[in-house]
């Protein structure tokens, strides 16, 4: 068995997606089985190059984790002819910036998203990469978890007949730091620093709803900062001045014809659900709620019947009235399994459609639900092509 190293550049790995998801969950966990087994005699091995602003941090995190190779220069990662892949998952604000320079040194581009604070920024990254023949691949990484996939077999064993409409339930309560530290940093409040909700889920509802269900044609969407005031990593009050909740109403175009999807999404919201997103997809033939990682049905043939008199006491139980849809396999961590689909990509020119025109559809959709809910009307979303 032959061993092929490929050598990644991750910028932002001290941030909490950065180290949990992309470095512990996705790369170090295919250096702790072996690497990634390429299927035709060869082991791709990743080999991380810690990169990030934070001295103290990346040398820790190196020493922890037993890795040789971190830096707080940007500017020698994109001048070594060694580092195969540049990933990102610093700042939103600074995204754009770092991945043009990325292109232009000749790495291939793997990113979190949202991939620009814009959408022509967005296209010219993908028109830049395109331009420079690299690969490039932007995380979208709930398609890839186990309620989704169940839901997505549900969809194509025609389970639902005519898919009618999605609603999508999201977020949780992040403390305000106060008196509870938040869960989340400060800069996610700020939208000078790149901050708010909508960008930063809006991304995510546009690959969910086209990969399962269609393109997304219209918008529309109401915006709001419900806690104004909130507390920073040093314990000092700040203003917020992003989105901490959007409502979205979003038409979808499908091989079925039109359809609706309704998605919540806040950080002042306690959580009454089984986690902490579920979508519910109703059509003519069954239903199904599917969250992270559960998935429930429900058939016509075995839909109650209820009957709608507030005057009674409700007798039955509705969510004893679903069935579980099994696991049928073993699912693997989502943000890794993209990641090895990448390197595939990179290293074996395999298919790869995640890329950053896919990513900027995200961005278009953020940019046009922020113009929806400060212009109070609905936007019809173009289809993209650079």
């Amino acid at each position: 068995m032959t061993r092929k190293t490929v050598r990644i550049a991750m910028n932002g790995v001290t941030g909490r997606m950065g180290y949990r998801q992309h470095l512990v969950r996705s790369i170090l966990a295919l250096r702790e089985q072996g690497g990634l087994d390429l299927g035709n005699g060869t082991v791709l091995w990743p080999e991380p190059v810690l990169v990030g602003r934070r001295e103290h941090a990346l040398r820790e995190l190196a020493e922890r984790h037993g890795l040789e190779h971190w830096t707080t220069d940007v500017d020698s990662v994109l001048a070594d002819d060694s580092i195969d892949i540049f990933f990102d998952a610093a700042m939103t604000s600074t995204r754009e910036d770092i991945l043009k320079k990325a292109i232009a040194a000749g790495k291939h581009i793997y990113t979190e998203k949202p991939s620009a604070t814009s959408l022509d920024g967005a296209l010219e990254l993908a028109r830049l990469a395109n331009a420079a023949g690299i690969k490039h691949g932007v995380v979208q990484d709930k398609i890839f978890l186990p309620g989704l996939l169940k839901l997505k077999r549900l969809i194509d064993g025609g389970f639902f007949g005519r898919i009618l409409s999605v609603r999508g339930e999201f977020g949780y309560w992040v403390f305000e730091g106060d008196w509870q530290d938040a869960q989340r940093p400060s800069w996610n409040y700020r939208a000078e620093d790149g901050g708010g909700i909508v960008v930063d889920m809006f991304p995510h509802w546009e690959y969910v709803l086209h990969e399962l269900f269609g393109r997304v044609k219209s918008v529309t969407a109401l915006a709001s900062t419900h806690i104004p005031q909130r507390w920073d990593e040093q314990s000092k009050p700040y203003d917020a001045t992003a989105d901490d909740a959007a409502y979205g109403i979003f038409e979808l175009e499908s091989p079925q014809g039109s359809m609706v999807a309704q998605i919540n999404s806040s950080w002042a919201v306690r959580v009454n659900r089984d986690e902490l997103v579920e979508f519910q997809v109703d059509g003519t033939e069954g239903s199904a709620v599917a969250g992270l990682r559960n998935c429930r049905a429900q058939h016509r043939s075995a839909t109650p019947k209820p009957v709608w008199n507030p005057d009674i006491p409700v007798t039955e139980s509705f969510r004893d009235q679903w069935q579980e849809v099994p696991d049928n396999g073993e699912f693997d961590n989502g943000f890794k399994v993209q990641w090895e689909l990448f390197l595939r990509h990179v290293v074996l020119d395999e298919p790869y459609h995640w890329d950053l025109l896919a990513g900027a559809r995200g961005v278009q959709l953020a940019e046009l639900g922020l113009k929806s809910s400060a212009e109070g009307r609905r936007y019809d979303v173009p289809e993209l092509n650079l």
